[in-house]
């Protein structure tokens, strides 16, 4: 009998965004109107006249915002706990936590040796999406990050997530690395052999809202992975303000209305993506006579 060519992975990957694909609202507002800033005049006084002096927007925002909170006096900073605290109390979409155990009922009614994993790259402050409700159900979250001093208020941005950065995460994914030690892997990654993979990228799906999912959005298309684009509840895919920005080589398979509920579009488009790399696994399974 003859035999596949390429090695069977018996793993998917689900890859989401946080703001506005998992959650109706930026975080970081939600983050700001908590600690008593209004953030349109924070945005307009305090990060806009940084950004228009070449300042990266993730960089300006965790610096304005750690000025202000060391401002304010002793047990009104912001604090870990504080951060914590917004993330609990954050609103998530319709559907969101019943979503995962769709998806792994998915897979186990394709075949029970099929693995789903279930990952977050944010633009976003990591620590907010850690607290919610639905952090349990990730094997890995990555975005930006605060340092915290020894009174646990903020001091420091320890690491930003930027557009392009995002993508750095999903040869993550697929090779398998936990940490930040191999930042050199979006480099190499075409030259790793099949075998030392943990989950092809054509096994892996990203779902995300906007701009700065595009670059992912251009990978998954290069490695025939699955992405999925969300607009507002309450508008039309053809008035999703980032369709103009996307380029042929960062195509969607769909743009569905922010909404997990049980046979809604986005979750039917989530469901049928899964099925068929589920599918695609079998067929390989039975190549190689498994």
């Amino acid at each position: 009998m003859n035999r596949a060519t390429h090695p069977v992975y018996n793993r998917i990957a689900i890859v989401f965004d946080f703001d506005e694909t998992l959650i109706p609202d930026d975080s970081f507002q939600v983050l700001l109107a908590d600690f008593g800033i209004d953030p349109k005049i924070f945005k307009h006084e305090k990060t806009e006249p940084l950004t228009e002096k070449g300042w990266d927007k993730y960089l300006a925002k965790a610096y304005r915002l750690i000025q202000a909170s060391q401002q304010r006096e002793k047990g009104k900073r912001l604090t870990k706990q504080k951060i914590a605290e917004v993330g609990k109390k954050l609103r998530l979409l319709a559907g969101v936590p019943e979503m995962f155990d769709r998806l792994r009922d998915c897979v186990a009614k394709e075949d029970t040796s099929i693995e789903i994993e279930f990952y977050l790259i944010t633009g976003g402050f990591v620590e907010i999406a850690q607290n919610t409700s639905i952090a349990h159900h990730f094997k890995k979250m990555w975005g930006c990050a605060f340092s915290y001093n020894e009174a646990g208020e903020i001091d420091f941005i320890k690491t930003q997530m930027t557009h392009t950065e995002k993508t750095r995460y999903l040869f993550y994914i697929s090779k398998g690395i936990d940490s930040d030690i191999n930042k050199d892997l979006i480099y190499n990654y075409r030259d790793l052999p099949v075998n030392k993979l943990r989950i092809p990228l054509n096994q892996v799906i990203y779902v995300g809202d906007g701009t700065s999912d595009i670059p992912c959005f251009s990978v998954l298309n290069e490695h025939h992975g699955i992405a999925i684009g969300i607009h507002k509840e309450d508008s039309h895919a053809k008035e999703w303000e980032h369709r103009e920005k996307i380029a042929a080589s960062q195509r969607i398979v769909n743009i569905a209305p922010a909404n997990y509920s049980e046979n809604s579009e986005l979750m039917r488009s989530l469901s049928l993506s899964v099925e068929r790399i589920c599918k695609q696994i079998k067929l390989r399974q039975l190549s190689q006579g498994e």
